[in-house]
């Protein structure tokens, strides 16, 4: 894995996280209202302590499905509390009582019935709320960064979760690419810390360029809270003012098959990591886009002498790591 550089300097906190599942809290947001009735039961469950393909396995037995009848919008930490949602198959005339379903570590707390399975990814956000404790820091300079990170945004890197333990992800992408046999769902991950170790070498040279919050000549933005994009051919005063106010944000490659035109930077990390690049297109993954930086919703924090606490909400996909390597040394 490269090494990030940071955009307000180094960390001038040090302390710990996840001393205790409370200490990292996450809440899932979906970015639809499920409709009450179809064959699909969505269930808004909070886990303690347990990873997300854990309690996936528990509700397909409960329900006598096999494991693919189950879905979830995102794999959510293990050391966490963490609402989150998931969906399975139950026929219209079949009802469960889910309370049953509930443990010590795992609870339903809404039950609601929709006409198609949840799918990967289709979440408005994440609502945070993380306890770092043995908080020690440059409090003047630990406000500063808070009140620059809530102005200003965040640089969009993809979190360390991503590439496994040590970064091995994409070691193990390399063999793969070599021929080495995987499953399914561990090729998907493989194939993901790729692309995401590609994407953060891009960016980290914008942030190194001063650029990664600039829109440039030729380049793309992407809207803001969406999927769309469009090539800048020309810098103008409006787009500009657009990027100013956070209407828009510039956006680096996530690397596939495509007819997109690379900037000269992105060309240069991609032709830097050939091996990575021509494994991808072999693989069949298509080109698409990623803003650079994020915007961070209802930042606060409460700052004492040995405890800091954050709360925030970010947009599906991007990562509470990425703020907080700005602020601590953990």
């Amino acid at each position: 894995m490269s090494i990030l550089p940071f955009v307000y300097g180094a960390p001038c906190g040090s302390g710990k996280i996840r001393t205790m599942p409370e200490d990292f809290i996450v809440t899932e947001y979906l970015s639809f209202e499920p409709s009450g009735a179809g064959e699909h039961v969505f269930l808004f469950i909070e886990k303690i302590g347990e990873n997300t393909e854990y309690v996936a396995r528990q509700i397909a037995k409960f329900a006598g499905v096999k494991q693919r009848d189950v879905s979830f919008a995102g794999l959510k930490d293990r050391h966490a509390v963490t609402q989150q949602w998931f969906s399975v198959i139950v026929p219209i005339k079949m009802e469960l009582d889910w309370s049953v379903f509930n443990t010590e570590n795992i609870r339903v707390l809404q039950a609601v019935r929709h006409i198609r399975k949840l799918k990967r990814g289709v979440l408005s956000g994440n609502q945070f709320k993380i306890t770092i404790r043995d908080w020690q820091s440059d409090q003047a300079k630990t406000q500063q960064q808070l009140a620059a990170i809530k102005a200003q945004g965040i640089a969009n890197y993809f979190g360390e979760q991503r590439f496994g333990h040590a970064g091995q992800n994409v070691a193990k992408a390399l063999a793969m690419f070599q021929g080495e046999k995987v499953g399914r769902e561990q090729r998907s991950i493989y194939l993901s810390a790729v692309r995401s170790e590609l994407f953060n070498q891009i960016l980290a040279q914008r942030i190194l360029n001063q650029t990664w919050n600039k829109a440039l000549a030729g380049e793309y933005c992407v809207l803001n809270n969406s999927h769309s994009y469009f090539k800048a051919d020309i810098v103008t005063d409006e787009i500009n003012h657009r990027i100013t106010n956070y209407d828009i944000h510039p956006s680096a490659v996530l690397w596939g098959k495509g007819n997109a035109e690379l900037s000269e930077l992105e060309q240069a990390v991609i032709s830097k990591n050939q091996i990575l690049a021509d494994g991808l297109l072999a693989e069949g993954l298509e080109q698409d886009r990623r803003t650079l930086r994020v915007m961070v919703s209802d930042l606060t924090w409460q700052l004492d002498d040995n405890r800091l606490i954050l709360e925030f909400s970010l947009p599906a996909g991007s990562y509470a790591t990425a703020l907080l390597r700005e602020i601590v040394e953990l």
